[in-house]
């Protein structure tokens, strides 16, 4: 299978890198369930929604939901006004390139932060400057401060690609197939049918007090969100519907502390490595291990396992 459709932004806590890690921990027979519905109650940048969809052809609905409004207008966008889209990120790209210093750039930068910060902007032209931002701003970040203002400061790139015209032609394509909402996440209950699969990555458990850019929504997401978000997989998981979460793992700091294994005792827990860049000390900067809960115990992985153990075990006694 080869990706045409792929994020359109970067995302902090992106599962580009993780794709292999969770598509081996999807339920076994996820390729076999007719007329599958796939719901994301937190988008982000849809690494696992762009790369399901292209993977699983029988996932006949899918709906995404973020806070960030911002976020999900750029969705909409990017699915219905494509075109205008394009058209519009060229000319701020032609304008972005034809500045010969940093400072010109960081003042077109600036200039840009303001006008998207003062919201009368109409949806194609708030998209591109989503997109612009993102592609010029310090690593590609979303951080927003108490008053809902993008406050992430300008990144010296030289040449970025402001306009990727083929990943937006080929996203629009994608997500004609779905329903995009603006909500909070429990609201993506209303959606469920009788084949519902649910991947959660909800704003990650910060490791210590001192995390850096975790603010996606001037509205955090602390402890009393996280244990709101279990009872909500417990009640899906009620209703019958698999689901996988990630999630930040608090045994990189302490051994003896496991939020998570505590909070999801109920159910399956594994660890995924993951390498992590967006530590305002580089030298906190690397390869941590993030929990992957699950309430179904049979996965693509162990499938792969118990199938090569039976051929094993009929090829030793033929």
């Amino acid at each position: 299978m080869v990706n045409k459709a792929k994020p359109f932004i970067k995302w902090a806590g992106g599962k580009g890198q993780l794709i292999e890690q969770l598509d081996a921990q999807l339920p076994y027979d996820i390729d076999k369930i007719d007329n599958l519905t796939y719901i994301e109650p937190f988008v982000g940048g849809g690494a696992m929604l762009f790369y399901l969809l292209q993977r699983y052809p029988n996932i006949k609905c899918a709906i995404i939901n973020d806070i960030n409004k911002d976020l999900i207008n750029c969705y909409k966008v990017v699915r219905d006004c494509s075109n205008d889209l394009i058209s519009t990120l060229k000319d701020i790209e032609k304008d972005y390139w034809a500045f010969e210093t940093d400072e010109l750039k960081k003042d077109y930068f600036l200039d840009a932060r303001e006008k998207y910060n003062g919201k009368k902007l109409d949806m194609v032209e708030n998209a591109a400057l989503f997109i612009f931002l993102n592609r010029t701003c310090f690593n590609g970040l979303y951080r927003v401060n108490k008053n809902g203002s993008f406050n992430v400061p300008f990144g010296k790139y030289e040449h970025p690609q402001i306009c990727d015209v083929a990943t937006i032609q080929n996203d629009s394509q994608i997500l004609k197939k779905v329903e995009i909402i603006n909500d909070d996440f429990e609201t993506t209950y209303d959606y469920i049918s009788n084949n519902t699969f649910f991947y959660f990555d909800p704003p990650y458990r910060p490791l210590s007090k001192t995390s850096y850019f975790k603010d996606y929504d001037k509205e955090p997401f602390n402890d009393e969100s996280q244990i709101r978000l279990k009872l909500f997989c417990d009640k899906i998981d009620d209703e019958g519907c698999k689901f996988m979460l990630s999630n930040s793992d608090s045994k990189n700091i302490d051994e003896s502390c496991g939020f998570f294994d505590s909070l999801y005792c109920d159910y399956h827990i594994e660890r995924v490595w993951a390498s992590r860049s967006i530590n305002a000390n580089p030298n906190k900067r690397g390869k941590l291990t993030e929990v992957l809960i699950r309430n179904y115990s049979e996965t693509k992985s162990s499938s792969y396992i118990d199938n090569f153990r039976m051929e094993t075990y009929c090829i030793t006694n033929n």
